[in-house]
């Protein structure tokens, strides 16, 4: 398994970085890995490795590019107000821009997933909503969720929340169920928001396994 920060084309014209794993071996499909509001951090880096590891040629699209490159957060309150920040200033179509510069990165893999946490699991689910070429998608406690639940993913969707999660919620949970029907798998776990990452006093990591050995079965199951 390898890993560097690479550059993608996107079809507006940006030139975005991103952080680039490859495996070792034949990969079983493609993977976008898309970040939280901290950016393209170590945890990311090392959630994509993980990944690689496992057999998927993962790509994750430095996001903040489009307003500040480069940008790597702590987990601090004031950190997570200056993600929500740049978060707020990039349009939905420049976002989409990026995943689909992502995804023809790693289409010569086989069928391409999308995977994301916090901000990026919502982008991971409008993802599936909104892009062609998705074969599957993952979301963590997708953030802001709650706008977009009617949209219809038009492909396999696993969605992890946390029970005691205030930001995304068993209520979006709940609305996701309502307005999804089987189309969406929801798994919620004992755990609160952010339980995937272990730098942060709320990870959880019975939760973070047993999610990450699910999100494997499913991709799996859908792209190889």
């Amino acid at each position: 398994m390898s890993g560097a920060t690479i550059s993608l084309h996107t079809r507006d014209g940006h030139l975005a970085s991103a952080y680039e794993a490859r495996p070792d071996g034949k990969p079983r499909g493609g993977l976008v890995l898309l970040q939280e509001i901290f950016g393209v951090t170590a945890h990311i880096r090392r959630v994509c490795d993980g990944y690689a590891a496992c057999g998927y040629h993962v790509v994750a699209p430095a996001l903040f590019d489009r307003i500040r490159p480069g940008v790597e957060l702590g987990y601090a309150k004031d950190d997570a107000a200056i993600g929500r920040d740049l978060r707020s200033r990039i349009p939905w179509e420049q976002v989409f821009a990026d995943v689909a510069a992502a995804r023809q990165h790693v289409s010569g893999a086989g069928k391409v997933a999308t995977l994301g946490y916090c901000w990026g699991g919502m982008v991971s689910w409008r993802a599936a909503t909104q892009l062609e070429g998705i074969a599957a998608a993952i979301c963590y406690y997708a953030t802001q969720i709650d706008a977009y639940v009617a949209e219809k993913p038009r492909c396999p969707v696993l969605m992890h929340f946390g029970e005691s999660d205030p930001i995304a919620t068993l209520d979006h949970a709940g609305g996701l169920r309502a307005a999804q029907g089987a189309q969406v798998e929801i798994q919620v776990y004992p755990a609160g928001h952010g339980f995937n990452c272990d730098e942060i006093p709320g990870f959880h990591r019975p939760s973070a396994e047993l999610a990450l050995q699910r999100s494997l079965d499913f991709l799996s199951l859908h792209i190889g």
